[in-house]
């Protein structure tokens, strides 16, 4: 999974998953509930995907990742991003994107949560 479109069609495999451009065609931006949980881009010539991630887990994650770093242009306490330089493995990507996917998740209300989660 180290192509866009391949990452894509995973991101939007989520229930209730969108996909949108608000800060232009080059950077995609993935909601559920129009609550952000990914954004791909590029930066250094590398495609980027940014997540959120619980702060514990993020540190760790750098420490064992070179590839992954704080969150570029996020709250760096709760974002985490991931460089695409083959360093991370598949099966890790799609964990780190379903955990982002559940953080957002839980923190909408019971009623947008249950519409979701039944669907899971």
């Amino acid at each position: 999974m180290n192509s866009y479109n391949e990452i894509k069609e995973f991101i939007l495999s989520k229930p209730e998953a969108t996909l949108d451009f608000p800060f232009g065609e080059d950077v995609s931006v993935f909601k559920v509930k129009n609550k952000m949980f990914a954004l791909i881009g590029e930066r250094n010539d590398l495609m980027m995907l940014n997540l959120k991630c619980d702060p514990d887990e993020g540190a760790a994650l750098r420490d064992i990742y070179s590839s992954i770093t704080e969150g570029y242009h996020m709250d760096k306490k709760h974002w985490i991003s991931v460089y695409f330089d083959n360093s991370v493995p598949e099966n890790e990507v799609r964990r780190l994107i379903d955990n982002s996917y559940l953080l957002v998740v839980k923190k909408l209300p019971k009623k947008a949560q249950t519409s979701i989660l039944i669907k899971i």
